[in-house]
C-alpha cells in the first residue's frame, strides 16, 4: 500500500523506467534480506517482505501504465494482459518450486527476475508521452524506435503533442476538480473495477486453496492448488489473444457472469455437503462440484477480471491525473486485498458457504456495475478515449 501512494508521484518525476529501476531495487534488497534471516527470529523476513512488497506496489501502478503508453491502439489490450499473465506465472511457478525448495532457496530464486528487470531496463525506450509531458523532445525518437524505422509517426506525434500541451496548460488537478466529468467518470470506474475485481475474493481463493479443497473433501489439495495456477496462466494467455478482437467489455461481462454462478455453486455445495454428511456418494459429488466449480471461477476471473481493469485504468486516466489517480486506485487495489486475505479464514470458519456466497454477491454486483459504467476503449487511442470523458 506504500508503494501504491508513491507510485503515480514516482512514475510521474522521474519516468517510468526510473520508476520500474525504484522498484526493482528494494524487491533485491529484501530478498536478500529474507535468504539471510534466521529461523526463530521473524524481524528480517518482516523486513524483507516490507521491502519487495513496496516494489510490488510501485510495479503493480508502472508497467500496465508504461504498456498502455508505449502499445499501438490494435495491440494496447493483448500486451496489456501480459501483466496479469505475468502475475499467473509467478504465483505458477511459487507453487511448483515451493513443492520442492526450501523456503530460502526459494527467496534466492526470486532475485533472478529483480535482476533481469533492472537489465531489460537499459535497452527499451522511455514512454514517449511521459517524455511529451515533460517537453522532451526525443518523444519523436521514442516514439520512433517503438514503431519501427521505417514507420510514419508523424500523425502518431502530432495527436501526442497536442493532448498532452492541452493537459500541460493545468499542470496541477485540485482535488475539487476531480469532481468534473472528464475526470470523476474515468476515476470512478477504474477505482470501481480494481475494489471489485479483489472483494470478489480471488486472492483469498488463490492463497488459501489448499486448505479450501481440503475443507472441501479433496484428498489432493496440492495437487489442485497447481492445477488451478495452470488453468490461471493459460486463460489468461488466451485472453491476451481476444483482448483486441473481442473488446474489453464483452469479456468482463462474461466474466463477472461466470465468476457469479461459479460461487453460488461452490457456497451450494458445502452447504450440502454438511447438511448430508452421512451420504458418502454424496458427499464426494459435493466436493467435485467444489473443485470444479472453483477451477471454473479461475477460468472465469482469468478471462476478464483479473487482467481487464489494469488495462482500463491505464487507458482512461487523463495524462494530468494519472499519477494521482492511479496512486489511489492502486491503493484502493492493494487495501481491498488485504482486508480479503485478512477475512477469508475467519469468514470460512464462520461459514464456508456463507463465504462463498457473500463473493457472488460481490461478483453479480461487479457484473451490473460492468454494464452500466464501463465504456469500450477497444480499438481508440489514448487520446480519443480521453476526449470522450469531457
Amino acid at each position: 500500500m506504500l508503494g501504491a501512494i508513491v507510485s503515480g508521484h514516482i512514475a510521474d518525476t522521474i519516468g517510468r523506467k526510473g520508476a520500474l529501476v525504484v522498484a526493482a531495487v528494494p524487491n533485491i534488497i529484501g530478498w536478500i534480506v529474507i535468504t539471510l534471516a534466521q529461523s526463530r527470529n521473524a524481524s528480517l523476513l518482516y523486513l524483507g517482505r516490507l521491502l519487495t512488497e513496496f516494489g510490488v506496489g510501485v510495479i503493480s501502478f508502472t508497467v500496465p501504465i508504461y504498456i498502455a503508453e508505449i502499445a499501438p491502439k490494435h495491440l494496447r489490450g493483448s500486451l496489456g494482459t501480459v501483466t496479469q499473465l505475468s502475475v499467473s506465472i509467478g504465483i505458477l511457478l511459487a507453487y511448483l518450486f515451493g513443492l520442492f525448495l526450501h523456503w530460502r532457496s526459494l527467496a534466492i530464486a526470486g532475485l533472478v527476475p529483480c535482476a533481469l528487470l533492472i537489465i531489460g531496463l537499459f535497452f527499451i525506450p522511455e514512454s514517449p508521452r511521459w517524455l511529451a509531458k515533460k517537453k522532451s523532445p526525443l518523444y519523436e525518437d521514442s516514439l520512433q524506435s517503438l514503431r519501427g524505422s521505417d514507420a510514419d509517426i508523424c500523425f502518431e506525434a502530432v495527436e501526442i503533442k497536442s493532448v498532452v500541451e492541452t493537459n500541460n496548460q493545468q499542470t496541477s488537478v485540485k482535488l475539487s476538480e476531480l469532481r468534473e466529468r472528464r475526470y470523476a467518470l474515468p476515476l470512478t470506474i477504474g477505482i470501481g473495477l480494481l475494489l471489485l475485481q479483489q472483494l470478489g475474493g480471488v486472492n483469498g481463493i488463490m492463497f488459501y486453496s489448499s486448505s479450501i479443497f481440503k475443507s472441501a473433501g479433496i484428498s489432493s489439495a496440492n495437487a489442485a492448488s497447481v492445477g488451478l495456477a495452470c488453468i490461471q496462466v493459460i486463460m489468461t494467455a488466451i485472453t491476451a489473444w481476444l483482448m483486441d478482437k473481442t473488446g474489453r467489455r464483452i469479456l468482463l461481462i462474461i466474466s463477472s457472469g461466470g465468476m457469479t454462478i461459479c460461487l453460488l455453486l461452490v457456497g451450494l455445495a458445502f452447504y450440502l455437503k454438511n447438511q448430508l454428511s452421512g451420504d458418502s456418494a454424496m458427499q464426494t459429488f459435493f466436493s467435485a462440484l467444489a473443485l470444479t466449480s472453483l477451477l471454473v471461477y479461475i477460468i472465469s476471473f482469468s478471462i476478464g477480471i483479473g487482467p481487464i481493469p489494469w488495462i482500463i485504468i491505464s487507458e482512461i486516466l487523463p495524462v494530468n491525473v494519472k499519477g494521482l489517480g492511479g496512486s489511489v486506485a492502486n491503493l484502493t487495489n492493494w487495501l481491498s486485498s488485504w482486508i480479503v486475505t485478512m477475512t477469508i479464514n475467519m469468514l470460512l470458519e464462520w461459514s464456508s458457504a456463507g463465504t462463498f456466497l457473500l463473493y457472488a454477491f460481490i461478483s453479480a454486483l461487479t457484473l451490473a456495475f460492468v454494464a452500466l459504467r464501463v465504456p469500450e476503449s477497444k480499438g481508440r487511442t489514448l487520446e480519443e478515449i480521453e476526449a470522450s470523458f469531457r
